[in-house]
């Protein structure tokens, strides 16, 4: 079954996981979209590439020109999507051209997977009612919507009354197609201190570096901060000088899914709070840390007031905080070892189901994308 995958990024992670589980649940994805850095990679997990050109983070402008520009001109997307029984367009700038390309192929599934709620679709500016009408027009449209968080269905979509398609949530979970070996929350890490805690992914928000940096600046030591992942370059100009000039704080650069364990098995707990569109987006998601540091053994930091919070909690683990700066001194201050084991035993007690897709999960998802 051929599908015309639309995408933000050709160069995201997140991206090439979820190619790869289409793929190993019997789907044949071509992958069509822009990229966020200089070049576009050759193939995403063996799916052909079709580059839409480069756009920018913090730069809505720039990619909704970008968008326009593929609109009036589609016949590059159009003829990469040829034959497609379904088509995804990962996020709304991609559903847009996703609507275009299901407007040629009227026979094929058009199914938005939403894993970011942006901001302009919460605001009250013209531009945001702008946005919000180009949402309500394609939701009209597509057949089946993707969410990796209930509180995205819970606190948007179910206000949407325009909405009539299904459902269907993919939590962000690590992707495991090997022979099943346990979730393992793995061996713990070396005994504290120092207490290393790990910040990796995309990394965007300026409020949790200025907090990580001030908590390892302060503990003289006792804590120390690793970072990896990409950094936006709309928030972060010279995140290397950054970090450079914050003792106690080391950044390792970009990472791939087959470096996770290794990354993880250094920390003892990961950074999982996120303040960027505080309030908004950063209340409702379910973010791929959650699930990897748990997978790996690492000791979830969280808001309890977050839809991240909530998950841990209802698992009985985790770090949850109300405030982030007294309740970090206060975790740093008492914690021993013993206290330590204790955490991680709660987080090596979560079930492999909650943290692990495999082949049965791949199944599933093009099961229910290619239902009619």
């Amino acid at each position: 079954m051929k599908i015309a995958y639309v995408v933000h990024d050709l160069n995201d992670p997140a991206v090439a996981r979820r190619v790869r589980m289409l793929r190993a649940g019997g789907g044949d994805p071509v992958v069509i979209g822009f990229r966020r850095s200089e070049r576009a990679p050759n193939s995403v997990e063996g799916a052909r590439v079709v580059d839409l050109g480069r756009t920018a983070d913090a730069r809505l402008g720039q990619r909704a020109l970008a968008v326009l520009r593929n609109l009036a001109r589609p016949a590059a997307m159009l003829a990469a999507a040829a034959g497609a029984e379904i088509v995804i367009g990962r996020n709304l700038e991609a559903l847009a051209l996703a609507a275009r390309i299901r407007r040629a192929m009227p026979g094929a599934r058009l199914i938005y997977e939403c894993l970011d709620i942006h901001r302009t679709l919460l605001g009250r500016r013209p531009m945001d009612r702008a946005v919000q009408a180009v949402e309500a027009a394609l939701l009209r449209a597509i057949d089946l919507l993707i969410v990796s968080s209930p509180a995205f269905l819970r606190e948007h979509f179910a206000r949407r009354t325009m909405l009539a398609a299904p459902t269907f949530l993919i939590e962000n979970k690590v992707l495991d197609l090997g022979n099943g070996a346990p979730a393992g929350a793995v061996r713990p890490p070396p005994a504290g201190p120092p207490w290393t805690i790990g910040w990796f992914g995309n990394l965007r928000c300026r409020r949790t570096f200025a907090v990580l940096a001030d908590l390892a600046r302060r503990h003289e030591g006792r804590v120390q901060i690793l970072i990896a992942g990409r950094p936006s370059p709309a928030e972060f100009p010279d995140f290397v000088g950054d970090v450079a000039a914050a003792p106690h704080m080391r950044f390792v650069g970009p990472y791939g899914a087959d470096d996770l364990m290794a990354l993880y098995r250094q920390c003892h707990f990961a950074w999982t709070i996120d303040w960027f569109e505080e309030g908004l987006n950063s209340r409702w998601l379910l973010p791929n840390r959650l699930y990897e540091a748990s997978r790996f053994g690492a000791v979830p930091i969280a808001l309890a007031s977050v839809e991240t919070g909530r998950w841990l909690a209802q698992r009985g683990a985790g770090v949850l905080l109300d405030d982030a700066l007294a309740g970090l001194d206060a975790l740093i201050a008492g914690l021993d070892r013993a206290g330590y084991d204790r955490l991680h035993g709660a987080v090596a007690a979560i079930p492999r189901e909650a943290l692990v897709a495999d082949r049965g999960d791949c199944t599933m998802l093009m099961q229910v994308i290619a239902a009619r």
